[in-house]
């Protein structure tokens, strides 16, 4: 199967070479220049970013092919790998193929070189099938992807970037199950040797746990500075000493792994330390919140994508030669059901928002808009899929639909926006 994003470069190109037009500079603007106090804005390209309103020619290509592949590749087996609780090894193969596991990486390194809107496009269409997809994705491009290209050395960029683009799936692991909802309280250790870090402790609740070759892993590296003694490290699965232990059951989005870590006395390179010491505290915190945004996108597409089959599903014969019959939204009741479940819009009076805490270098305006953008959306998704359900008149345990699946899906990721 032919890459689509490989097909998208010549466009993707044409978008980067396009230069913002010059703001012009009438005698009037000149003249208020003079008068002006606030810093000069040269070019359009200067302004505050606004609300995406469209996309792109490439942002709506990159929505249908993804659309495309989920629905003839990944929808058939998605029902067996929720039973199974295993991602099927082939379709972890074909999104590589597909460029999708590489969509921000840049083309020198063999990924796609798109933007972060085109990876959340990619996501949200992939949870409209399955969200055990999607979540897979969205920690390997917008945690682990992400964190390698701004804060990995040239070397390990070199080293890393082209294999998480083709072959190799990546694991973020901050978790640890003392820390509770305090992340950063970790009693993770890594020691400095002589030839790089020795790195001992666990983590819990880690994703992408049994396909990853590829763990980036926040230990403390001097305890007595509390957060600020947390370090990022890159971990390969074939380590001394790092293992791979119990797999967890979950509610939803079964096929998608989720295991604890264990790492007793893990000798890790200096080269492969993530950035700089001491600093892993902020680069977790920046990308976790652009991460939030990833979690939207899934709530979103799984809303859409319970409310698009509640649509379409038929009720049970009532008898084994009864004729079919014809969809439930096709009543009154249920076609008005469905009908403000699609333009529901739970209420966020911007009072209740809480307010960023200080203690961490980060813009507060957006972490908590990513956090308020990922609550917001599953409140939406669990609208959805609470009301899909009953509309259909099947069973909430029926395996007939997706709907008791994408429901369960929703209510566990409930815990990971909170």
């Amino acid at each position: 199967m032919k890459s689509f994003t490989r097909a998208l470069r010549p466009a993707v190109r044409r978008a980067q070479a396009v230069t913002a037009p010059r703001l012009s500079r009438t005698p009037v603007i000149q003249c208020a220049r003079t008068l002006s106090t606030t810093a000069p804005r040269r070019d359009i390209t200067d302004l505050p970013p606004t609300p995406i309103t469209h996309f792109s020619e490439v942002e709506n290509a990159m929505a249908e092919t993804v659309q495309k592949f989920a629905n003839d590749v990944i929808l058939p087996k998605v029902r067996d790998m929720d039973e199974a609780e295993v991602m099927d090894p082939s379709i972890v193969e074909q999104l590589f193929e597909q460029g999708i596991m590489g969509v921000e990486i840049p083309e020198e390194y063999g990924g796609a070189g798109m933007n972060f809107t085109s990876a959340i496009i990619g996501i949200e269409e992939l949870a409209r099938v399955d969200p055990s997809v999607s979540v897979m994705v969205d920690v390997h491009n917008t945690l682990v992807n992400t964190a390698v290209i701004r804060w990995g050395s040239e070397a390990l960029k070199k080293k890393y970037l082209p294999k998480l683009a083709t072959n190799t799936v990546g694991s973020f692991c901050l978790s640890e199950p003392v820390s509770g909802s305090d992340a950063f309280a970790l009693a993770t250790r890594a020691v400095e040797t002589e030839h790089g870090y020795k790195i001992n402790g666990s983590k819990m609740w880690i994703t992408n746990s049994m396909e990853a070759d590829f763990f980036i892993v926040f230990a403390n590296i001097d305890p007595s500075k509390g957060y600020r003694g947390i370090t990022a490290f890159i971990v390969e699965k074939g380590m001394k000493g790092f293992s791979i232990a119990k797999k967890e059951k979950k509610l939803g989005i079964r096929a998608s792994s989720t295991c604890v870590l264990n790492f007793d006395d893990v000798e890790v390179p200096k080269e492969n330390l993530l950035g700089k010491v001491g600093e892993g505290y902020k680069y977790a915190i920046g990308i976790l919140n652009e991460g939030r945004i990833g979690i939207g996108a899934q709530m979103t597409g799984l809303a859409l994508g319970a409310w698009e089959n509640a649509v379409n599903t038929r009720s049970p014969s009532p008898t084994p030669r009864s004729p079919p019959p014809a969809p439930s939204s096709t009543t009154p009741p249920v076609r008005r059901r469905l009908a403000r479940t699609l333009s529901w819009t739970p209420p966020w009076p911007s009072s209740t928002l809480p307010r960023s805490p200080a203690a961490f270098p980060v813009s507060p305006s957006s972490g908590w808009a990513a956090w308020a953008s990922s609550v917001r959306a599953w409140l939406r998704s669990s609208s959805v899929t609470a009301r899909s359900v009953p509309s259909t008149r099947v069973p909430a345990t029926s395996s007939l639909t997706p709907l008791p699946r994408l429901s369960r899906s929703s209510t566990l990721l409930k815990a990971v926006v909170v």
